[in-house]
């Protein structure tokens, strides 16, 4: 949730941010009224049972003759200490979720507006162009032996596919990479679980407008995650951390699940969109005033990764409508799909603030004062859809693919894969 002070206290900075999202800002009047009616409720409580306690010692210290009255009325007491009671926990279960619908405000200076809305701050090399008609992913994939989307629905159903032969050492090669970047920039490797808790998915923001895309087992209330992200900021839930000697910053490498949903039609040639894929995950912990620059930090490394990978890129700000419940900000990098004619998402990074924080109770001691939240981010730097651009940036006109430079190293040293059939 967001901060209460910032809510009570600035509720136009609330309202604009709702507003810049696309949603309705009556749901910043309707949260300060829901908390107005939660601390009434609290309020007449507390008084009832300080009422209650009070009287309860002077029915102890009464005279025999006074008693019978006093119980009585001591049973009156405790039929509306009751009342109180179960009208404060309905208040707090409406000011819960009246507060729910207030999305992370945003950071000044993103932009308004929905998917389309984003800003291009700026792009980086020259879009491949070639002297043959290019082929798509999936055409080199299958050429090479690397993609075998058939068999993959055979077994799993639409939108599941293998890795075989270099497409599986590929990607094998971009998680190793990255992996080893992120430790060499100080972050802690981390395998995570992909089963989490409700309350971990919940207070990751997932549950709310991505709802749909998450899969849920019924029978044990876990859920598969769809980013290492879920798993790595309940990692720290309901503790209090030590930041004096600078951010915490982790890196999860685990296969990711999404169920797509809404994406009837769209990308289905391929494994640009699919349920299943890997993905390594920067996360990081740090002060709130650090919190911008570690966003700037983790879109570096982004970028460089890319560089390397000697792919063509627009690095976007991302508009408010598409920024999801959690992220006061995100940049997104987008890679250049020849076949396709356009920039595909290839990474986000997002800073939450302390929006996430604050659901899952992750706070630190700033110079020995009381404890307050602390600011989450999250970024990726491989997962399985680079592959995509990958293949078509630098394939030939046999169908070969050359494998950038700092690859080579985690494929045996194979510069270019040939095609097999």
């Amino acid at each position: 949730m967001i901060d209460l002070a910032l809510l009570r206290d600035h509720p136009d900075l609330v309202t604009r941010s709702q507003e810049a999202r696309g949603l309705s800002p009556d749901t910043v009047a309707a949260a300060l009224a829901a908390d107005r009616d939660r601390r009434a409720a609290i309020t007449a409580f507390e008084e009832l049972r300080a009422e209650q306690n009070a009287h309860g010692k002077k029915v102890a210290s009464a005279a025999k003759e006074d008693k019978p009255a006093l119980v009585a009325e001591a049973k009156q007491l405790s039929e509306r200490v009751k009342a109180a009671q179960h009208a404060a926990t309905a208040a707090e279960q409406l000011a819960e979720e009246a507060l729910g619908r207030i999305e992370n405000v945003i950071i000044e200076g993103v932009p308004a507006g929905g998917e389309e809305d984003f800003v291009t701050l700026h792009t980086h090399g020259e879009p491949a162009s070639f002297d043959f008609e290019p082929r798509d992913h999936l055409a080199l994939g299958e050429m090479l032996g690397a993609i075998d989307m058939e068999r993959g629905t055979k077994v799993s159903g639409s939108r599941f596919y293998f890795l075989t032969g270099i497409g599986a050492r590929l990607e094998y090669a971009l998680m190793s990479l990255a992996l080893q970047r992120a430790v060499d920039a100080g972050f802690v490797p981390m395998i995570p679980p992909t089963l989490v808790r409700p309350e971990v998915m919940r207070g990751t923001g997932f549950l709310g407008q991505h709802a749909d895309e998450v899969y849920h087992l019924d029978d044990d209330d876990l859920y598969l995650v769809g980013t290492s992200e879920v798993p790595l900021a309940g990692y720290h839930m309901d503790e209090i951390l030590d930041l004096t000697g600078g951010a915490k910053r982790y890196a999860g490498w685990s296969t990711c699940y999404r169920r797509e949903a809404g994406s009837y039609g769209k990308d289905t040639r391929g494994i640009i969109r699919v349920h299943q894929f890997n993905k390594l995950e920067m996360f990081v912990y740090t002060t709130p005033d650090a919190a911008e620059a570690e966003h700037l930090l983790l879109l570096d490394m982004q970028e460089r990764m890319l560089k390397d990978l000697g792919l063509a890129y627009r690095v976007i700000d991302v508009a408010a409508g598409d920024l999801g419940s959690s992220a006061a900000r995100k940049y997104d990098i987008e890679a250049w799909v020849p076949t396709q004619g356009a920039y595909r998402e290839l990474t986000s990074t997002s800073n939450c603030t302390t929006y996430q924080a604050r659901r899952l109770d992750v706070r630190y001691r700033p110079d020995g004062a009381k404890t307050t939240p602390v600011a989450t981010l999250n970024g990726t730097l491989g997962t399985t859809r680079w592959i995509v651009a990958l293949l078509e940036t630098h394939q030939r006109a046999d169908g070969s693919v050359v494998i950038p430079e700092v690859l080579r190293p985690y494929v045996g040293g194979i510069e270019v894969a040939e095609p097999i059939r």
